[in-house]
């Protein structure tokens, strides 16, 4: 579970120290001890025994006074969320390849810098090449060039039939005004009628046969350019490139390898820009907000604290940690970061300068304090970290107090 943490702090904790007035204390103690002693006839070397003792005992005392009371003093006082976490690269991301295969070709080492769209790996797979070539062909099939011939062919049988279209329609008139002539009989205009009817029928025909043949053309010829972009693309699946201008941060197939579209090849990122991603408590989660401080401090730079701030809050609870995502910036960033490097982070929530500060061990169920002449003294809170606690009212700074139960 994670809490709320802080700074160490040694408030009113100083080594013990024998003063003069206790030197002198013990000295004629020893004297008087000395002169009844050899009043009652006893032996010198009990004296030492029981002296010794006695000192250790002083001793201990005054440890014991030193290290359980205190005074509460003035100093800054920040209370803090405790976060650990991550480092992680701007867009990092594991790359994936949408094809199945093995690991034909890898163009890049671990650390190489990249630009979008560069070449990291390439997958053999024949499907996929064979798929692409038979798509080649149909679509140089179904190519309108390829098929002028049938369009012309069918222009052809519609200029003939338009001829003869116009032909019996002008002999169908002739016949007419010949019949209304009284030339001819009834069964040659008939006949013209019917010739005329079935070359006007043959032309209708003819160019609706021209037109569905251009549509079934045109059909076949984007029909067969789409499929052979599929088969181009799902080729091109085969070369896996990088989608971020940044570092290749790991390789995590070799040549040679079986490969599929749930298969990790790479890790990629930014070679520049860095992310804190840190766990934060359920608990804590609802005092988080953008923009506040974060002080972090990691392994890999012992002893140095970074200044960094949030800036997102993931709003979905990891179910199984009880945990927040948030991430952060650096202000002052690290000379080197790398990926993956671990972190401790205290998320400033606020801050007080100037506060009576106590050690929150001195404090009895965050309510009392007790004196030195034993009185119990409620007192109020405010701030508090991980060792020390505002105090707002009830002692002040005069006010010496021991720990509980000592």
């Amino acid at each position: 579970m994670m809490g709320t943490r802080n700074e160490d702090t040694n408030i009113g904790h100083q080594p013990p120290v024998i003063t003069r007035k206790h030197f002198f204390q013990i000295r004629y103690s020893f004297f008087k001890l000395t002169v009844k002693f050899k009043a009652a006839n006893l032996p010198i070397m009990k004296l030492k025994y029981f002296t010794f003792y006695c000192v250790i005992g002083l001793l201990f005392f005054s440890c014991r006074t030193s290290d359980d009371s205190t005074f509460p003093r003035r100093e800054n006082i920040s209370e803090s969320v405790y976060a650990s976490g991550l480092i992680k690269a701007l867009y990092q991301y594991q790359a994936f390849a949408n094809a199945n295969g093995t690991v034909q070709e890898i163009f890049v080492q671990e650390g190489d810098t990249v630009k979008k769209g560069t070449p990291i790996l390439s997958i053999f797979n024949e499907s996929a090449r064979l798929n692409r070539e038979s798509a080649e062909l149909n679509r140089a099939y179904a190519d309108r060039q390829a098929n002028q011939t049938k369009l012309k062919d069918l222009e052809i049988s519609i200029a003939y039939s338009k001829t003869k279209h116009q032909n019996d329609s002008l002999l169908y008139e002739r016949q007419k005004r010949l019949r209304e002539q009284g030339i001819g009989t009834a069964v040659d205009l008939e006949q013209r009628q019917l010739a005329f009817e079935n070359s006007k029928t043959s032309y209708e025909a003819s160019k609706l046969r021209y037109l569905d043949l251009k549509r079934e053309i045109d059909y076949n010829e984007r029909s067969a350019s789409k499929n052979l972009s599929i088969s181009r693309a799902l080729e091109s699946d085969l070369v896996l490139k990088s989608e971020v201008d940044g570092r290749v941060y790991a390789l995590l197939r070799e040549k040679g390898e079986m490969v599929n579209a749930q298969t990790p090849l790479a890790v990629l990122g930014s070679d520049r820009e860095f992310i804190l991603e840190m766990q934060v408590d359920e608990y804590d989660i609802v005092k988080i907000q953008r923009g506040q401080k974060i002080l972090v401090s990691m392994d890999s730079y012992r002893g140095e604290v970074f200044e960094a701030i949030v800036t997102k809050i993931n709003p979905l609870m990891d179910e199984q940690s009880k945990s927040f995502m948030v991430e952060g910036v650096y202000i002052n960033v690290p000379s080197v970061l790398y990926p993956n490097l671990t972190l401790e982070a205290n998320i400033i929530i606020q801050s007080k300068e100037n506060a009576l500060i106590l050690p929150r061990s001195y404090i009895l169920n965050e309510k009392y304090v007790i004196t030195t002449d034993n009185d119990t003294v409620p007192v109020q809170l405010g701030l508090k970290d991980y060792q020390k606690a505002e105090i707002i009212s009830g002692i002040d700074e005069k006010t010496q107090v021991i720990k509980p139960g000592k």
